[in-house]
């Protein structure tokens, strides 16, 4: 850690009125490397150009941050070209108003980061977040630092960590007159199911440095983040007149070069123009609300429509989109796939149903889940769920049903990318709440968490999940109850995604590949159903076009979709 942390007379932030005089003495300027990039103290530095030169001292890949800023416009006018005033709004709690939180939060617990283990997570973390992460190495070697805390948050079910802060102490750094402390890149797990992740990470910054005897905790925040500004005014945090400047940079070209064409797109089409945009491959918007985009360098160009592109040729395409032509040519390149079957009447319907004892009900062509219904297994059933998936395609299939973790396997140029265990939506009782307040709160987390991109449904699947657990959607959930309220793991209908890349049985990937060779298709996502991802048992029962990239971060997706249209620009290994 870079440490030039002498005692500083800097003026009182807590005044206003108050500013320094360029021959008042000062002590060496604070500057922190909080692993992510460094945060350097604006009331230590005696002179405004020798900010802006030492945030022109960035290192590649890192996010500095120059705070409380008398005068950025000064600072701003020595490097009008590489600077930008950042658009966040600092936010102070005074800690003597604080009070502590009156209950415990149910199913996760915050604790200190203490293991090599959990400095990987926090990694991993601040990537699939999107956010510059600080390395494993770094967390690891400051874990005792007194001017560098971190915090965690762990899943009870699973140990696994759905969130992260990491606090900064003003005093320990350059003995801080005013006495104050900062809470720096506070992320949550998109996938967690819980409610209050957040709040209680915060509130732990918060306890930590009171104990500390510490004054104030402060906070920066992106202006339009209403969520997070909502809660940090929940919790008692005000804002105050204090401005911050960053380098114009690659990560921070949104905030300094305002609304650009593409923004109107989904994620997933935009971590592929970002991933482009970095390697200098110029980017035509064609259709936003469609996700239709060009991508060009010098005289190539591929339309592509987020991750379907021109390379995709329209007969692979269309053996995706069926899905019986799909189950045909996995079966014909010796691929294990469930017994299928197409629907012709209902009472050969009930009669595939009696062979196989339990069937998934789905359209022959449809994404995203629409109109599937799974682990059916009585006649009326059935016959409903022959009657929903209509409602998406004249044509339906039915298949056999198999128990199983739901894996996506992502395959890129014959190469699998990314896997991913995909679970159902589910919902953790409050003992207040009826499930049907529940599945409607989860739902909005999930659409902030992923842009909108995925809700749970309330529509009769859902209602036929509920009841099948012996509950009614107005029932109240007793606390700390989990309840799944789908069968279909989709991302879409309120499914969650957990990266499982690193522990894929090299048989599973060995079957992805060639299912991706039989459909002869560059980019694909194919959807298996087993018992551990560790293991060779498995059953293909989809194969998808049009894969969402976005999903299968922290993996390099959209590295290898760009290297795949443009190889060029691929980084040599």
């Amino acid at each position: 850690m870079r440490h030039r942390l002498e005692r500083s007379r800097a003026p009182s932030l807590n005044n206003w009125d108050r500013r320094a005089r360029p021959d008042q003495p000062f002590g060496e300027a604070a500057i922190v490397d909080c692993g992510w990039g460094r945060l350097l103290f604006g009331q230590t530095f005696t002179d405004p150009q020798a900010i802006a030169e030492a945030l022109q001292e960035e290192r590649h890949g890192a996010r500095d941050v120059a705070l409380y800023l008398s005068d950025p416009h000064v600072v701003l006018s020595y490097a009008p070209q590489d600077l930008f005033l950042d658009p966040s709004h600092t936010f102070r709690l005074w800690l003597e108003r604080y009070h502590c939180a009156p209950r415990r939060p149910k199913g996760f617990y915050v604790r200190l980061a203490h293991s090599r283990q959990d400095a990987e997570a926090i990694h991993r973390l601040y990537v699939t977040r999107r956010m510059v992460p600080p390395s494993a190495d770094f967390i690891w070697a400051h874990r005792t630092s007194k001017v560098l805390t971190y915090w965690i948050a762990e899943d009870e079910q699973d140990g696994r960590i759905i969130g992260a802060v990491n606090g900064v102490d003003h005093v320990a750094a350059f003995d801080d007159p005013e006495n104050g402390a900062s809470l720096w890149a506070l992320a949550v797990d998109a996938q967690a199911p819980y409610p209050g992740i957040g709040d209680a990470l915060v509130r732990q910054v918060i306890e930590y440095y009171q104990a500390r005897g510490r004054g104030f905790l402060d906070l920066s925040v992106i202006h339009d983040n209403n969520r997070a500004i909502k809660l940090y005014r929940k919790l008692g945090f005000e804002r105050i007149p204090a401005f911050a400047l960053k380098n114009k940079n690659a990560y921070n070209e949104p905030l300094f070069m305002g609304q650009q064409p593409e923004s109107g797109l989904n994620p997933y089409a935009t971590i592929i123009i970002n991933e482009a945009r970095r390697r200098g491959i110029g980017v035509e918007v064609l259709d936003a609300e469609a996700g239709y985009f060009a991508l060009v360098l010098g005289g190539r160009r591929i339309v592509c429509r987020e991750s379907l592109s021109e390379l995709t040729s329209a007969v692979a395409m269309s053996r995706c989109d069926d899905k019986a032509v799909t189950h045909r040519l996995l079966r014909r390149a010796g691929l294990r796939v469930p017994a299928q079957t197409r629907y012709e009447a209902l009472d050969q319907a009930e009669a595939f149903l009696s062979k196989v004892g339990r069937v998934v009900v789905k359209p022959a062509r449809g994404e995203q889940g629409a109109g599937i219904s799974v682990d059916v297994r009585d006649p009326d059933t059935l016959e409903r769920a022959i009657a929903t998936a209509r409602r998406v395609c004249d044509q339906v299939i039915l298949e056999e049903f198999v128990a199983g973790d739901d894996l996506r396997i992502l395959v890129i140029a014959d190469r699998v990318v990314a896997a991913a265990i995909r679970r159902p939506a589910q919902i953790i009782g409050t003992g207040q709440h009826q499930i049907r307040e529940l599945i409607q709160a989860q739902s909005r987390r999930r659409r902030a968490a992923t842009g909108g991109e995925s809700a749970i449904p309330m529509d009769e699947e859902t209602r036929r999940c509920v009841i099948g657990s012996g509950y009614e959607m107005q029932s109240v959930l007793p606390a700390g109850t989990v309840l799944q309220v789908r069968k279909t793991a989709n991302l879409h209908t309120g499914g969650t995604i957990h990266d499982v890349t690193a522990q894929l049985h090299p048989e599973l990937a060995a079957a992805a590949v060639t299912a991706a060779r039989a459909l002869a298709i560059p980019v694909t996502g194919l959807d298996f159903l087993v018992p551990s991802v560790q293991g060779p048992d498995y059953v293909i029962i989809e194969a998808n076009e049009r894969p969402g990239l976005a999903n299968h971060e922290p993996q390099p997706t959209a590295q290898r979709f760009v290297d795949l249209l443009f190889p060029q620009t691929a980084a040599r290994e």
